[in-house]
């Protein structure tokens, strides 16, 4: 179900590219009151978060109808880009927020999906914690052929998302924590 879901998102997303008119790469666009909008940067037509990473940034420039279809799966809503990470061929994990609700810049509500790019079902998984130790963490772990995921957290800015993916031998291949938005 998640691969039919899988490519038939993506084949949406390069159709909605396709016919969008292109945006200004890079075209900023501040949010009228900072405490509590993400600031964001257009790149490719995908809303990126100002302070995202050079690596996030060049992740969504080399495949952009990838993050669209990675924000999709996230649902209504969730449009922009919090971060990206790469992990060689085995996949590449995305985070979204909708970038305005929540009572502060830190309290975002946050979604992430981890894609399987391999080409096999593996073992593998997302799991997203708060910046609130309180919250217990949201994760998605098992044997996917797409991805693991959408995991969710109300207030997941400033938080991090933990990757994982095994050969079906067992070898580890992805094992990875990395920090959602731009944090102190």
């Amino acid at each position: 179900m998640k691969k039919a879901i899988h490519v038939g998102i993506a084949a949406t997303a390069v159709l909605g590219l396709m016919t969008a008119t292109p945006a200004a790469s890079a075209a900023e666009h501040t949010a009228p009151n900072a405490n509590t909008t993400v600031a964001t940067v257009d790149i490719k037509g995908v809303e990126v978060d100002k302070e995202a990473s050079n690596e996030t940034r060049r992740i969504i420039e080399s495949n952009a109808p990838a993050a669209v279809a990675a924000a999709n799966v996230c649902g209504s809503g969730y449009t922009i880009s919090t971060g990206a990470w790469r992990y060689s061929t085995y996949g590449t994990t995305y985070t979204w927020t909708n970038g305005t609700s929540g009572s502060g810049y830190y309290d975002k509500p946050i979604c992430a999906v981890f894609f399987n790019d391999s080409g096999y079902t593996r073992y593998m998984g997302v799991r997203l914690r708060s910046n609130y130790t309180a919250d217990a963490p949201a994760e998605d772990f098992g044997a996917f052929g797409s991805y693991a995921g959408p995991v969710y957290q109300k207030r997941g800015y400033c938080g991090t998302v933990y990757s994982y993916m095994q050969d079906s031998t067992g070898k580890v291949l992805v094992d990875n924590v990395q920090t959602i938005g731009s944090c102190n």
